[in-house]
Order: C-alpha cells, then sequence, then structure tokens
C-alpha cells in the first residue's frame, strides 16, 4: 500500500527533525531534506562551511555570520553532484528566511514543506510569489501534523501561538 502524501510529509519531517541535531548550533538547530520522485538528493543543518570550526555563535551568543542555513547546505550540496531539484520538495524544521527562500526558486524547487514558522515571513512570502507551494505544518496536536495544501500558504498552527 502506497503511503499518503500526509504521511510521507510528516516521515520526511521527523527525518529532518532528527537531521538537525547535528547541528553545533545553540540558539537553534534547523535540519533540511530535498527529496524527489521518493529519494532523498540532499540534506542540510545548519553549520559552518567544510573546514572551518563549527562553532555557529560568537561568545555573546549571537550567530556567526559565516553559519550556513539547513536549506542552503541542502542545496548547494546538490552542485557537487549529479542530482536535479528541479520539480523537487523540500522538508525543512522552520521556514526558510528570504535569502534561502532564493535559493529554492532559483533551484527549481516547487514545494517547500516546513515544521514551524520563523519569526520573519517574509522568505514564505515570496516563495507564494514565486509559484511556490508551501506547507506550514506545525508540530501540535491541533495540527495533527497535517497540510492539505489547498491554499499554496495553509499555517497550521496552535491558536496563539507565536513564530519561533
Amino acid at each position: 500500500m502506497m503511503a499518503t502524501q500526509t504521511k510521507l510529509d510528516q516521515t520526511y519531517l521527523e527525518m529532518a527533525k532528527n537531521w538537525s541535531n547535528l547541528s553545533q548550533a545553540n540558539r537553534m538547530k534547523v535540519g533540511c531534506l530535498i527529496v524527489k520522485n521518493g529519494q532523498i538528493i540532499s540534506d542540510g543543518f545548519n553549520g559552518t562551511p567544510t573546514g572551518q570550526s563549527n562553532m555557529c555563535e560568537d561568545r555573546n551568543g549571537d550567530t556567526r555570520r559565516e553559519v550556513l542555513h539547513a536549506e542552503s547546505n541542502a542545496i548547494t550540496k546538490l552542485a557537487k553532484g549529479t542530482s536535479s531539484s528541479e520539480g523537487a520538495t523540500l522538508y525543512t524544521t522552520l521556514s526558510p528566511c528570504f535569502e534561502c527562500a532564493k535559493l529554492i526558486v532559483q533551484s527549481g524547487i516547487r514545494r517547500v514543506v516546513c515544521g514551524e514558522l520563523y519569526r520573519l515571513d517574509e522568505g514564505v512570502d515570496f516563495l507564494k510569489t514565486c509559484g511556490i507551494t508551501v506547507c506550514i505544518v506545525g508540530n501540535t496536536s491541533a495540527s495533527n501534523g497535517t497540510c492539505s495544501c489547498a491554499d499554496p500558504y495553509e499555517r497550521l498552527t496552535v491558536e496563539g501561538s507565536s513564530p519561533v
């Protein structure tokens, strides 16, 4: 029996959450998977570029400017290989910032599924204006982890909850 899209979305988001645990960040751990034709073609988590110290925050607790976001890490990994992200779905534990949203559009990804909404939603707004389907699934019992995506920008979170 074929898994439903909702079940696949939940499973890939859970895998992205597990992947986020590899991040050395103290402030926020974010994980990302890119899936195409039922195959994971790339993964990423927030961290520093290869060969750099993996300290994500400075002495004041601020994020160091060289830290790559999970989405940009996953997309740039594809540049080293032979897989194309054209038409793929990106799963991320936190909705993308504006800079990552631009990379998502340019890479041909057509659908983004997020676990939580970032405090700045300009990245999601940009994706929406570019015709990318965006689902904010949420990790709450109120949403039950589902997103029908009838509306390309559907927020399913607990009433009164605030973005991260």
